[in-house]
């Protein structure tokens, strides 16, 4: 295989392993594998969230769209910056909340190929505002050690105009 073989043969490689926002979440079961199941787009499905491409993205696309808070809800949408290891970002489903600086989540492809359910996320953030995480990770069984930068939590939910507030 030539040179231009080996570059397609690693550029399809990255894309089925990134957490991009095409394609269709399958498999979404707890703890299945599927080949083509993404964050961006489980997410958008479990949470209502009609926000596209990488899960970076979905912070700014969210402006004037969603709700963009530091304070977790369940149904809101947990988004990773971009990263040494996570190239595209991430995004989590808020499941429930368990305690001021802990929630648990449910989330697609943080193990590859996998839908998660259930697991805890730690706010480890200075500033207790949800800028820094620790992730399960559940090959180890274990809370990962590493610490992951986000932005915040999208809600489901449009913000209210005000002019609909007002007329309301």
């Amino acid at each position: 295989m030539g040179a231009r073989g080996w570059l397609a043969c690693l550029v399809s490689l990255i894309g089925l392993s990134a957490c991009a926002g095409s394609g269709s979440p399958t498999g979404m079961t707890g703890g299945s594998r599927s080949a083509n199941v993404e964050c961006a787009p489980f997410a958008r499905e479990v949470s209502g969230i009609q926000l596209y491409g990488d899960a970076a993205s979905w912070w700014d696309s969210a402006s004037g769209r969603y709700q963009r808070t530091a304070e977790p809800g369940p149904g809101e949408v947990l988004v990773f910056r971009r990263s040494g290891r996570l190239p595209s970002g991430h995004v989590s489903v808020v499941s429930r909340l368990k305690s001021a600086r802990e929630i648990i989540v449910t989330q697609a492809n943080w193990v590859h190929g996998r839908i998660a359910r259930s697991e805890p996320v730690i706010d480890v953030s200075p500033g207790n505002d949800w800028t820094a995480v620790r992730v399960w990770w559940e090959p180890s069984n274990a809370l990962g050690t590493t610490i992951y930068p986000t932005f915040g939590f999208i809600a489901p939910r449009p913000p209210a105009r005000s002019d609909v507030v007002a007329a309301n």
